[in-house]
């Protein structure tokens, strides 16, 4: 077993983290909320369902993830054009590092030695080297570039851009784009189906999702969201997930206060789940039991049980709540 002391002394430059087990996950039991307006994490118990806490993080944090090992929390910060690292153990920030002007999303190698992030500003991926902390490479995309997904095996990455209303597609090693799909009105956000065949994007003004072939790179089917009593104006998706077993698509529809449950296999909207108001982005429980919905206006989680597709609880949290990453 790799020793918690030594990775732990390493983590400001990350050299050890790709190393560290999944068995050594901190299993804090928490969530984690970014909170745009109060440059903080909000930290809910989720057994109790009460906020526990807060942490102190850079201005306007909103995309977040964890390092390999689940010890630490990377925290994107509009604002302050860098990253925080946090020990989610010890509940403070440990480190960061530079990632260009104006970050929005970021997703990492899988062997976690790189982060690939959108940098709204400057229209460009940028591809972050974690143990030189240093910005390796630049690729011009659309402008105002968002979501963020890396290919399992890594050769890809794919990176919207909400303007162009395409998605790049990415060779990340030769730092180059290999092709522009057009989708949707103003795409945001990612999730891959469970076998990777099938990418699903958000189109936020176009109240729907593109699904992309990750074969052939065409997009494949659209589905329409619609919600009785709203205008297509109204529903705007932007945070979407998959089910544990596959065979459920999360969408939160943004403006018209909804999750929709999708069946991947018929593309059809099984159940809408009435929650906060923006619902932004949406994570899962370990077993997949929960969904948090982070609320972006009514500042608040809401929190589903997914087997009664019935919102439970709303906690109340930070201002401008962005998004969710659970670690029960």
């Amino acid at each position: 077993m790799i020793s918690r002391r030594p990775c732990r002394a390493a983590v400001a430059a990350l050299g050890c983290a790709a190393l560290v087990s999944a068995v050594q996950a901190k299993d804090t039991g928490m969530a984690f909320v970014s909170s745009e307006k109060d440059n903080a994490l909000a930290i809910i118990d989720v057994k109790s369902l009460t906020v526990a806490g807060t942490i102190p993080t850079c201005k306007r944090p909103r995309h977040m993830q964890f390092l390999p090992g689940a010890t630490t929390l990377m925290v994107a910060c509009g604002d302050s054009n860098r990253a925080d690292l946090i020990d989610v153990a010890a509940r403070k920030v440990i480190g960061n590092i530079p990632l260009g002007n104006d970050p929005e999303a970021f997703d990492l190698s899988p062997d976690g030695k790189f982060a690939y992030v959108s940098n709204e500003e400057d229209g460009a991926l940028n591809i972050v080297d974690l143990t030189s902390k240093k910005i390796i490479k630049s690729v011009p995309v659309g402008k105002e570039p968002e979501g963020v997904k890396v290919s399992p095996d890594g050769s890809r990455v794919y990176v919207t851009s909400e303007v162009a209303n395409m998605v790049h597609v990415i060779d990340p090693a030769a730092g180059k784009v290999l092709k522009n799909i057009q989708v949707g009105k103003r795409p945001r956000r990612f999730a891959l189906s469970a076998d990777g065949g099938e990418l699903w994007v958000t189109s936020e003004l176009g109240a729907s999702v593109s699904i992309i072939s990750t074969r052939d790179l065409t997009v494949v089917h659209t589905i329409n969201f619609e919600v009785k009593g709203m205008r297509p104006d109204d529903i705007t998706p932007v945070g979407l997930t998959l089910a544990r077993d596959g065979k459920t698509m999360f969408v939160a529809l943004g403006r018209a206060s909804h999750v929709a449950f999708v069946d991947v296999a018929s593309r059809k909207t099984n159940n809408l789940v009435l929650v906060g108001k923006r619902a932004w982005n949406v994570a899962l429980n370990r077993d997949g039991s929960r969904l948090f919905v982070a609320n972006g206006l009514s500042d608040d989680v809401t929190v589903i049980d997914v087997g009664q597709a019935k919102a439970i609880k709303t906690v109340a949290v930070g201002r401008v709540p962005y998004m969710v990453v659970v670690d029960d």
